[in-house]
């Protein structure tokens, strides 16, 4: 099984997402932060299981949409993922990562 590893970026996406929400409903925050941190537990299994990420065309960096939110991740090797960003779908992501 893939060890799924969360950047400190990433994270900090995370934590910057829930504290937007957090502004209109701190519940609604909780719940869209946890949903965004389970959703690549797939990773562990299919590590393919996202899409391309189109602005880069490698299949190098693949994303899930979860939501508004693309989280971005990179197959490092056989044994690991590390999960990159967390990014609103209405902004372009060529400002968070390089190729």
């Amino acid at each position: 099984m893939v060890k799924v590893i969360w950047t400190d970026n990433a994270i900090q996406d995370l934590n910057d997402i829930g504290e937007y929400i957090s502004k209109d409903s701190l519940r609604y925050a909780e719940l869209t932060v946890l949903q965004l941190f389970e959703s690549v537990d797939i990773l562990q299994k299919y590590t393919n299981f996202g899409t391309i990420v189109q602005e880069f065309q490698s299949g190098k960096f693949r994303q899930i949409i979860k939501g508004n939110y693309r989280i971005v991740y990179q197959l490092i090797n056989d044994d690991a993922i590390h999960i990159l960003t967390v990014h609103n779908c209405a902004r372009l992501i060529s400002n968070t990562l390089t190729k």
